[in-house]
């Protein structure tokens, strides 16, 4: 069965024919470009498409295939409250910008990010008409705010440099509802790949000379890691909120607490949020991604210590109450409280009640032991921690390909040549702030500038035969 010829793709600035051939009742897409090799892409997230361009801005005549089972982008559009948090511009230096990432720390401290961090980023877009700003707390999104502007300017360049997402038997156009199910090696080296597109029960298998897979934390990008000899280190959530288990914070929804929080294996300063059902904020975002493991570990189970009052030594927060208590003795313990401590009069009510000093108790009537006693709670308060929650504007997780088994300067596996990984699906996560996008930026650019060289030198060699 031969397919109509001629028809140039938006996606494609060259006409090249396909082929379905059938052989007992499976249908084999066929690539009649001898000359040329071919790039299969698994997953049009940030990573994917950034290498996909990044490739095929190296190698113009490599064919690049991107195939979506979802919709191109999509976590770019979410991202950043959808205004897609780019990277982060306080962070230039490759050891101080690896110090964000609990799983790859370490590693990236090498060549990942000199070969292309986040300044490399910034141009990268720049160049390619987006305006960025940099906000206050380093992180950078473009001036229109906006994740269109973002996913705008990778498609269009994707579409100028050829880029073809997901091959169709009828023609190489954009197309998402597609998924790799497996892929194997043939005794030449190349990669077999079993398209599926499940709406309609149809089989497509394309082979390729050089494989991404840059699918992010689904299982799909796992499974066909292992059929290829990788291990996986089990993916658990990472970046999410905690539910605590005390009704009394109800009351206090709403309220932020600048700086100040302890877990009891870690700890971390920043911004908090009370919300009705726990905590949330940048600081426990980031508690949760370090902690990522043994969180999951104790069924997110286990106790959290605070302190409100982080930058004031305990021996002072006792000095400013009873200072307060000799000045204010006639006044309510409920109206009135140091201004010293920095807290909000919903949260002082809070603190009381958990000391059982309600009703219109006076400042004279308490004694020094119990000024302690509220001291040491602000300084060190203890809430268990029921469950989970989740963080709405980005999922990630902590696990994925070890990058043990990855050539972290070239991206390509350790373990199949010409195979390579980019973005969440090795174990590699940041915390919030732009980090998990400089990781498939940076990935996906070092795995697009690999298989572009790699192809260029298999032309040459060709052309010299």
């Amino acid at each position: 069965m031969k397919l109509s010829k001629g028809k140039k793709s938006n996606w494609c600035r060259e006409e090249f024919e396909m082929r379905v051939v059938r052989t007992a009742g499976t249908n084999y897409l066929v690539l009649d470009k001898s000359a040329e090799e071919t790039l299969v892409v698994v997953g049009a997230g940030a990573a994917g498409v950034y290498g996909a361009i990044r490739a095929k801005t190296i190698a113009p005549d490599l064919n690049v295939v991107v195939i979506e089972k979802g919709k191109p982008l999509s976590k770019v559009k979410i991202s950043g409250g959808g205004r897609c948090n780019v990277t982060n511009g306080h962070c230039v230096d490759s050891v101080i910008l690896a110090g964000n990432y609990p799983r790859g720390n370490k590693e990236l401290r090498g060549s990942f990010f000199n070969i292309h961090g986040p300044t490399d980023t910034m141009s990268w877009f720049s160049d390619h008409g987006v305006e960025l700003k940099t906000e206050i707390d380093g992180r950078v999104f473009p001036i229109s705010d906006s994740s269109s502007t973002i996913i705008d300017c990778l498609i269009s360049e994707a579409k100028k440099r050829g880029v073809n997402a997901v091959l169709s038997f009828l023609s190489v156009v954009l197309q998402t509802g597609k998924v790799v199910t497996s892929v194997s090696t043939s005794p030449g080296g190349k990669f077999s790949i079993k398209i599926e597109k499940r709406t309609i029960d149809y089989v497509e298998y394309v082979e390729a000379d050089y494989l991404m897979i840059a699918s992010g934390s689904s299982e799909q990008g796992h499974k066909l890691a292992t059929q290829l000899g990788h291990s996986i280190v089990k993916p658990v959530p990472s970046l999410f909120t905690f539910k605590i288990d005390d009704f009394q914070l109800l009351e206090l929804s709403g309220v932020t607490f600048p700086k100040g929080l302890t877990l009891i294996f870690e700890q971390k300063v920043g911004p908090m949020l009370v919300t009705h059902w726990g905590f949330s904020g940048p600081v426990i975002l980031r508690l949760s991604a370090w902690g990522a493991r043994d969180l999951s570990d104790s069924d997110y189970k286990g106790s959290l210590l605070v302190d409100f009052v982080p930058d004031i030594h305990i021996e002072d927060v006792k000095s400013f109450l009873i200072e307060h208590k000799n000045k204010f003795a006639k006044q309510r313990v409920i109206s009135s409280f140091p201004s010293e401590l920095g807290l909000v009069k919903r949260f002082w009510r809070y603190i009381l009640e958990h000391e059982d000093l309600v009703g219109d108790l006076l400042w004279a009537s308490i004694s020094n032991s119990l000024l302690i006693s509220i001291a040491c709670r602000l300084k060190n308060c203890s809430f268990r921690v029921k469950g989970k929650g989740q963080f709405k504007d980005e999922f990630v997780t902590a696990g994925g390909v070890p990058l043990s088994e990855i050539y972290l300067n070239t991206m390509q596996s350790r373990i199949q040549s010409r195979l390579f990984f980019a973005g969440e699906v090795l174990n590699i996560d940041g915390i919030t702030g732009g980090f998990n996008f400089q990781n498939a930026w940076s990935g996906g650019y070092i795995a697009g500038t690999s298989i572009g060289n790699m192809a260029i030198a298999a032309n040459l060699k060709e052309a010299a035969v």
